[in-house]
C-alpha cells in the first residue's frame, strides 16, 4: 500500500450461481486486497458457489437473492448490506449485479465501477445510458476488445480503463504428478493429451474441436498409418455446461467415442495442466480467456482461436498457435503440428511463464484495482 493511504472498505457484488472464470477472478482480487490491508465484502447469491468458496477461505459475505433484473427487493435487500458495511467504494462484476448493485450504490451515493469480461457488442438504450451514466464511475475492460465493445456500445472513453484478467501461478502448482493424472485417466505413453478447460457452451466452440480432432485423426492416417498410436490424440474436456449432451452425441457420430473424455467438474486444473501435452480453447468469442493464462502459467502450448482478448493474450508463434475461429481444417492442422513436433511444444510452453509477466498476474491486476479505486474517490472529493 502507498505510504500515508488509508485502507479502503470494498464491498464487492456478483449475481452468479456458479464459478466460472470471472468468479476466479473475483477472489484473485478479494483475497489480493485483502492481503494489502483492505477491507472486503462479498455480497452474492445464497447457496451460490461463490458464498461457499467465500466461507472456505474466510472471506466476509452477505446473501442477498437477486433473482432478476427487475428484482425491487434485490435493490432494496444490497442498499441495506451496503449500509451496514459503509463502503468507500462499490466494485461490480457481472452484468445483473451492475443493475441492481449499481442502483443501490447510487441511492446512498456511494461510487461503484464495474468490470465487464464480454466482447459481444453492448445494446444502446435507456438502460445502458443509466449504467454506464450515473450508475457508475468507471467501466474495466480486462482486454483491448472488451474495451472496443464498450465504445462501440457508447460508453464515454473517459469512463473505460482497460485493466486484464490475471493468474496467481502459486495457486497453479499441480498437487499430484504427471504421470499419476495421466495414469488415473488412462493416457496411454505415446498419446498426445488435448485439454480443454472450458464452460460446455456454444461460445466456446467445441463443437469446431470435435470436427477437428476427428479431421486430425484422418489426416494422421493418411500421412502414416503406423504411427497410428505413437501420435494419438485423446482430448480431456474438463467442465459442464448445456452443450454436454449434444458435444458427446457429435463425439459418438464422428467415431470418436474412445479419443474425448468428458471429465465434468473439476477442482485439479492445475493437475490436468500437468499431465497434458497441449491445451486448447477454440473460443468463437472470447473476452480474454483466463483459462488459456492458466496454460502459459503451467508452460503448456496454446492453440487458441484468433478472436477477442485471446488473440492478445496468445502470442501467435511465441506461446502457442492462433487459427481463424469455425475452421477445423486450420484447427486440425495446429493441433497435428504440435502433435508432431515436440520441441515446438516445449518452447511455445516455455514462454508462457514470461508472456504472464507482461501484465498478466494477479499482483498487477490488485495493484492496478486499488490504483483506479483511489482514483475514482479522488476524483469525487475534487470540488
Amino acid at each position: 500500500m502507498a505510504s500515508g493511504s488509508r485502507p479502503l472498505r470494498l464491498a464487492h457484488i456478483d449475481a452468479e450461481k456458479d464459478f466460472s472464470g470471472g468468479e476466479v477472478q473475483v477472489f484473485l482480487l478479494l483475497e489480493g486486497l485483502r492481503a494489502l490491508g483492505h477491507e472486503v465484502l462479498l455480497l452474492c447469491q445464497p447457496r451460490s458457489r461463490s458464498e461457499a468458496a467465500a466461507r472456505a477461505r474466510a472471506i466476509p459475505v452477505r446473501t442477498v437473492r437477486m433473482a432478476s433484473d427487475l428484482d425491487l427487493g434485490a435493490v432494496t435487500g444490497l442498499k441495506r448490506e451496503l449500509e451496514g458495511f459503509r463502503p468507500d467504494l462499490v466494485h461490480l462484476h457481472t452484468g445483473r449485479a451492475t443493475w441492481l448493485g449499481g442502483l443501490a450504490a447510487r441511492m446512498l451515493s456511494i461510487p461503484a465501477i464495474t468490470t465487464r469480461r464480454m466482447d459481444r457488442p453492448i445494446r444502446r438504450g435507456w438502460r445502458q445510458r443509466v449504467i454506464y451514466g450515473p450508475l457508475v464511475a468507471r467501466a474495466v475492460a480486462i482486454s483491448p476488445a472488451v474495451r472496443e465493445a464498450l465504445l462501440a456500445g457508447g460508453v464515454a472513453p473517459e469512463k473505460v480503463s482497460v485493466i486484464h484478467s490475471a493468474v496467481d501461478r502459486l495457486a497453479l502448482e499441480p498437487r499430484a504428478g504427471r504421470e499419476a493424472t495421466r495414469r488415473a485417466l488412462e493416457a496411454g505413453d505415446g498419446t498426445i493429451v488435448l485439454l480443454v478447460l472450458a464452460s460446455l457452451v456454444r461460445r466456446k466452440g467445441l463443437d469446431v474441436l470435435l470436427d477437428a480432432l476427428a479431421l486430425a485423426r484422418t489426416r494422421t492416417r493418411e500421412l502414416d498409418p503406423r504411427s497410428g498410436e505413437a501420435r494419438a490424440l485423446l482430448l480431456w474436456i474438463a467442465g459442464e455446461g448445456p452443450e454436454r449432451e449434444a458435444l458427446e452425441a457429435q463425439a459418438e457420430r464422428l467415431g470418436l467415442a474412445g479419443r474425448v473424455r468428458f471429465l465434468g467438474r473439476r477442482d485439479d486444473a492445475a493437475d490436468l495442466l500437468a499431465a497434458c501435452d497441449v491445451f486448447v480453447l477454440p473460443s468463437r468469442r472470447e473476452g480474454l480467456g483466463v483459462s488459456a493464462l492458466e496454460a502459459m502459467a503451467a508452460r503448456r502450448p496454446v492453440v487458441g482461436s484468433r478472436v477477442g482478448g485471446l488473440a492478445e493474450a496468445v502470442v501467435d508463434g511465441r506461446t502457442g498457435l492462433l487459427v481463424a475461429p469455425e475452421d477445423p481444417a486450420a484447427l486440425a492442422e495446429a493441433l497435428l503440428r504440435l502433435a508432431g513436433d515436440r520441441d515446438l511444444r516445449l518452447r511455445l510452453g516455455d514462454a508462457g511463464p514470461g508472456r504472464l509477466s507482461e501484465g498478466f498476474l494477479a499482483s498487477q491486476m490488485v495493484a492496478d484495482y486499488e490504483k483506479l479505486y483511489r482514483s475514482v474517490l479522488e476524483e469525487r472529493r475534487e470540488p
